[in-house]
């Protein structure tokens, strides 16, 4: 049986290496203008290959509109839902646990003077939530931005299925984990620091199921975290990749994370399954288009992938 584990072992990486030497960039490339639908699913989709695409959303009054003057007066009695945590981890593994936010209400505005620094407050914010809250919870802002991205709505044949706002501080980080999207990930002001593995590192990426918990904070200002006693344990990945611990994880040191950094005006196209850590600076504004990813014999592969890797100890 053994035997049989390393022989999987070694096939796997073998697997990995080749996807890099077959198809695999090794930094993520740059588009310097906009593809048409059929060039970006040849080129970008079909491959499932990440790139940065510049000028694509310079005609976005975002771009120059959304100021915190602005926001505060277009929707700063808004109600938004916001994640605040003691440590800027939301939706993390913390010891044995995997702890999501605080989800919190409060009015954009009280979220604006948090961010400046005009009120303070412990814990870190974030805007992060992940159910089109563009489009349900600041509807106001949709004129200054489009509701989809027109060539890849043709290029997929479909419109998105969310439209997400993200607004947080430098301290905010997503933990690395991976969705079933293609991502159009468009960064308004600031920037966004992203650690792309490819769906063919799996093997090298550990995960680990986990009891799930939230945080709370208290009446003292600290935070607790409390079991959430029914829900069924979680997977995922307890690896940091900003500061791995290969004598836990070994295998990690075989894979080959992207680091690329999205800026204004930017657009990061982050193919389905691609596993992603992402930091930010601070008040960093971004909206991305989640397009579902199609079921079909990529996504089988990548099962199968899965279930291997979980065979020879990666899960």
């Amino acid at each position: 049986m053994a035997g049989g584990l390393d022989a999987v072992r070694k096939r796997l990486t073998h697997f990995s290496l080749e996807a890099h030497e077959l198809y695999l960039n090794q930094s993520v490339p740059y588009l310097d203008q906009l593809p048409t639908p059929l060039e970006f699913y040849r080129d970008w989709i079909c491959p499932n290959k990440p790139c940065i695409i510049r000028n694509a959303i310079n005609h976005w009054p975002a771009l120059s509109r959304w100021t915190p003057s602005y926001l505060r007066e277009k929707v700063g009695s808004k109600v938004i839902s916001v994640a605040v945590t003691p440590n800027g981890y939301a939706d993390a593994v913390n010891g044995d646990r995997f702890v999501m936010p605080e989800e919190r209400e409060m009015t954009f505005s009280s979220l604006l003077d948090v961010l400046e620094g005009k009120v303070k407050k412990n814990g870190v914010f974030y805007v992060q939530k992940q159910c089109s809250n563009l489009t349900e919870e600041l509807p106001d802002l949709t004129e200054d931005v489009e509701p989809h991205i027109s060539w890849m709505s043709q290029a997929l044949g479909k419109l998105p299925d969310a439209v997400n706002f993200w607004l947080g501080e430098s301290a905010a980080v997503t933990s690395m984990h991976k969705d079933h999207y293609e991502n159009l990930y468009c960064v308004v002001s600031g920037e966004k620091q992203f650690i792309l593995l490819p769906p063919t590192d799996r093997p090298f990426i550990p995960y680990g199921l986990y009891q799930t918990a939230v945080y709370r904070q208290t009446d003292r200002g600290d935070f607790e975290v409390l079991d959430q006693i029914d829900s069924e344990k979680v997977p995922w990945i307890p690896l940091d990749p900003l500061n791995p611990d290969l004598d836990r994880y070994p295998d990690y040191s075989r894979a080959r994370p992207l680091h690329c950094t999205v800026r204004a005006g930017e657009m990061l196209y982050l193919p389905s399954l691609w596993f992603h850590h992402v930091r930010q600076s601070h008040g960093c504004i971004a909206v991305n288009f989640w397009y579902d990813m199609e079921y079909d014999i990529k996504y089988n592969y990548f099962q199968l992938l899965e279930s291997l890797a979980g065979v020879t100890g990666s899960l």
